[in-house]
């Protein structure tokens, strides 16, 4: 078993890659060694060629290589590159390893001595993986009296016992070699999620983003539930006053029928454009933005048309309201005219949006209603009044609501005040 378990660290399949990982090193390092040889060869008195200088020049070219590669790695598209190579070759989970090209100066030096740190120990053992075989294969065949005259051993080796010992030998060399890449590949698969791994940085961005995805999402379904549970709501109603009439007054069931395409028209409309944006590649898409100016009336008039009389007072122009404004009181008003659609079905709504000093107010009111049943929230519902927290929240506003007792019974009061910020503010 002991046998088995070091056959399989040195020769098994997570060795073997990074074997692989260790000379892809050693190719990257090559550039970087010979324009360090250029240098080195006059400075140190080297040969006409690299392959025929000393080994002192050799090693001189290898460690001017080194500054080369660290330079290199500081550019951004590095880390990606180093990484794919790591989760591909290093048996780390790919999880450990930052993504994108690096951002920030802490992160550009990670990079750059992780891209050193692989060169140098990549070249270091491929030079080896390349030198010691072939001499240690001819170490193992001493025995043979040919390879003994090749290799030209000095007369202090030719003995007997040293012809003997040269098949241990040589296998003793490559058993070693096995171990040093072994090592050096678990030393880089160590070292890999450290300086590979996302900085404090990263992380931010990486938390920002998600951040972002979870505000557009919010933002969606805030939107799919306004507009779409408003519409159910008030076709719901609609039907049901129409098919309670349909003998007795045609002209009503007439005009309910006409709500109900008009509100399915609209409603699919925006459900369009809404799923749009969730469409990978659907640029055309474009959120639908229903204001106060553009269809008060309209959303009056649909709610209106199921049986629900509706006051309004309205203490300012809807066209003289900021863009962002307008368009987030319409969600408020829609979602409250719909939750009074849903939980109090018939009784009059009061409604009122007034100038409050540089805040514009939104009230709306209708009488609780008596049969406790039908003000229960819907299985899965209750997310209407927390949409519109969130939306007055996000422009710097409030919003309450709850019941209320006073004169003329209890009622449900909804109360919102909206900063009259300019279309630029967020």
């Amino acid at each position: 078993m002991t046998v088995r378990a070091l056959t399989g660290a040195l020769l098994g399949r997570t060795a073997r890659l990074r074997w692989v990982h260790l000379v892809l090193g050693g190719a990257l390092l090559m550039p970087f060694w010979l324009v360090a040889a250029l240098v080195a060869l006059p400075l140190m008195g080297g040969g006409p060629t690299l392959s025929s200088s000393s080994v002192a020049v050799q090693f001189g070219a290898y460690a001017l290589a080194l500054p080369l590669a660290a330079v290199a790695g500081l550019f951004p598209l590095m880390r990606p590159l180093s990484v794919a190579m790591a989760r591909s070759l290093c048996g780390v989970e790919g999880a450990q390893f930052a993504e994108g090209p690096a951002r920030g100066p802490a992160a550009r030096r990670r990079s750059a001595a992780w891209f050193t740190l692989h060169v140098g120990v990549g070249g270091i053992l491929s030079g080896a993986m390349l030198a010691l075989p072939p001499f240690a294969v001819a170490v193992m065949l001493l025995p043979v009296e040919g390879v003994r005259e090749w290799l030209r051993l000095p007369a202090s080796l030719q003995r007997t016992w040293v012809y003997a010992l040269g098949p241990l030998a040589g296998l003793a060399m490559l058993l070693a070699l096995a171990a040093c890449a072994t090592a050096a590949g678990a030393l880089l698969a160590r070292c890999a999620p450290v300086l590979l791994g996302p900085t404090p940085a990263d992380r931010l961005a990486a938390v920002e983003a998600r951040a972002a995805e979870l505000a557009v999402r919010n933002r969606l379904a805030r939107e799919l539930h306004d507009s779409v549970g408003h519409a159910l709501s008030a076709v719901t109603l609609q039907a049901s006053a129409a098919r309670r009439l349909l003998d007795r007054d045609p002209d009503f069931v007439r005009e309910a029928l006409t709500a109900i395409e008009d509100t399915t028209r609209r409603t699919v409309g925006e459900l369009d454009a809404v799923l749009g944006l969730l469409r990978e590649g659907d640029e055309s898409a474009k959120a639908p933005a229903p204001t106060l100016a553009d269809d008060l009336p309209g959303l009056l008039d649909r709610t209106r048309a199921t049986g629900t009389p509706v006051t309004v007072t309205l203490g300012i122009e809807a066209a003289a309201l900021p863009g962002l404004v307008s368009r987030e009181a319409y969600r408020i008003v829609q979602e409250g005219l719909g939750n009074a659609l849903r939980h109090a079905p018939g009784t009059p709504v009061d409604l009122r949006i007034t100038p409050y000093g540089d805040e514009l107010e939104i009230v709306m009111e209708n009488p609780l209603p008596s049969d406790t049943g039908s003000g229960r929230t819907r299985p899965g519902g209750g997310h209407g009044l927390r949409g519109i927290a969130d939306r007055a929240r996000l422009l710097g506003g409030n919003a309450s609501a709850g019941p209320r007792n006073g004169p003329d019974g209890d009622r449900w009061r909804l109360a919102v005040r909206l900063p009259l910020m300019t279309d630029g503010a967020r």
